[in-house]
């Protein structure tokens, strides 16, 4: 995005509050700058509230926080004072409000904060989402049906066709968390069982070492077929779980430790592997499946150089199962592609636009892997060869899961802050952009042309939160 068209595009509907700020900076500077001395102990932080959506066109509310009582505060993009100025009341708190242009473009921007008696600055973040219609309601059929509370990942499996969903609730120590067995066709609950307690950590400082120790919660899921099981990851517990599809018994709990902030599990049956993404930690840990045991942890380096270069950090994973690819997006916005025979990084690259990568998924008839980025709001389809950026969609807010079904060759991407399943051809043309409830959370496929969606709810009387979805073409 080029920022300076943007600013101008901004300022065109403030055209004469601009001109009057520049006359009256004129005036100022005729008798001299007033230079008071900076806040040395200032703490003031500034955030978008009462909604989790920022649109063009809409109106924007900041609230601020940790000022010096009375310090009057202005925020300004592009030179044009945005609202009006604040006053932070006795608690050092305001809230100010403005409207976004209607052709505002989306992206990320940088407000200015100025503060004065005494004088302060901050640089205030607010991205513009995109604001996706609706749409493709004739072409595809949604089924949503309530599960339990908590729900963030499944998995399907064609030996049984039956979809495997976890969840876990609140924070640490977790008390209720369960693997849930789903009929795929009814959506109905076949069987459930809650995850067993984990052991205490006695390093902990005090008083957490006191505290209950909750559970083995189960977050990420992959099914293994040829095995008969499902694997989890228990991300509190930084390590893996293998459970029994026919009954859901725990086969194997592998100790805490093991995979550090455990994010993401995938089962490639035809290698006998499974691969778990450690969100922070700059490599994959490689299971075995048919005996389950650690086989090795995969270091991965990344590409970028600089001062702006940080550590590839693990999400989700994909995978080429006949070509013995993986396929790794890190947070930072790169993806790496691991060789499954040798267990080896073949090449990371960087993805134009991916700004707070999470999701990823595979094409191999066209050679293309997807990447969602929160960050950014979008869908970066890139050629798997090269690294280019072929098509870069915006699909909506917080885009952090996206899945690939060759069946029916749509790509569908779940944006968690717009409540939408976005879905898209290879080439990236928006097909259909569904409305499926509270925070979708994460999309498995059947290999059938089926989908399936899980999302979270906002409240505990969210009733459209914590379901499960199915989406068929019509």
């Amino acid at each position: 995005m080029n920022n300076r068209r943007t600013a101008a595009r901004w300022a065109r509907p403030l055209q004469t509050v601009l001109a009057a700020s520049m006359a009256l900076g004129l005036a100022a500077c005729a008798s001299g700058p007033q230079f008071d001395a900076n806040d040395a102990a200032f703490k003031g932080r500034i955030a978008v509230t009462d909604t989790p959506v920022v649109l063009a066109g809409q109106p924007v509310t900041l609230a601020g926080r940790d000022f010096k009582p009375g310090q009057k505060v202005t925020v300004s993009y592009g030179g044009v004072v945005l609202g009006q100025t604040a006053t932070a009341d006795k608690d050092g708190n305001f809230r100010t409000q403005f409207v976004l242009p209607a052709d505002a473009d989306v992206g990320r921007y940088n407000l200015v904060a100025s503060a004065a008696e005494p004088a302060a600055s901050l640089l205030v973040p607010l991205k513009i989402s995109p604001n996706v219609p609706l749409s493709g309601q004739e072409r595809f059929k949604v089924q949503l049906q309530p599960l339990v509370p908590g729900l963030y990942q499944a998995g399907y499996s064609a030996r049984t066709d039956r979809v495997f969903v976890t969840s876990a609730v609140g924070r640490p120590p977790i008390t209720r968390s369960e693997l849930v067995k789903v009929n795929a066709q009814t959506l109905a609950i076949e069987q459930r069982v809650t995850a067993p307690v984990a052991p205490s950590r006695p390093a902990a400082p005090a008083p957490a070492a006191n505290a209950l120790p909750g559970l083995y919660a189960v977050y990420g899921v992959g099914v293994d077929d040829a095995n008969g099981n499902v694997w989890v990851t228990n991300t509190r517990q930084d390590t893996v779980a293998v459970y029994r599809q026919s009954d859901l018994a725990i086969v194997k709990q592998f100790e805490p430790g093991l995979v550090p902030h455990a994010r993401d599990i995938l089962v490639d049956g035809v290698q006998g592997k499974a691969y778990a993404s450690p969100v922070g930690d700059p490599q994959i840990a490689v299971f075995s499946t048919k005996a389950p045991a650690l086989l090795k942890n995969i270091p991965i380096q990344t590409g970028i150089r600089g001062p702006q270069a940080k550590p590839f950090s693990p999400m989700s994973l994909a995978l080429d199962q006949a070509g013995s690819r993986l396929f790794v997006v890190s947070a930072g916005g790169e993806v790496a592609i691991v060789n499954t025979r040798t267990d080896t990084v073949e090449k990371v690259f960087p993805v134009e636009t991916a700004v707070s990568a999470s999701g990823i998924a595979y094409d191999a008839q066209s050679d293309r892997i997807f990447v969602a980025a929160q960050g950014s709001d979008n869908v970066v389809i890139v050629d798997a060869k090269t690294g280019k950026t072929l098509h870069d969609v915006k699909v909506g807010a917080g885009t952090l899961n996206v899945s690939f079904d060759p069946v029916r060759r749509l790509v569908y991407a779940a944006n968690r802050a717009s409540d939408t399943v976005t879905i898209l051809d290879p080439d990236g043309k928006i097909v259909g952009n569904l409305d499926v409830g509270s925070f979708p959370n994460h999309i498995a496929l059947d290999g059938k042309g089926t989908a399936f969606t899980v999302n979270k709810a906002r409240s505990a009387d969210d009733g459209e939160g914590d379901r499960i979805g199915r989406i068929t073409v019509r």
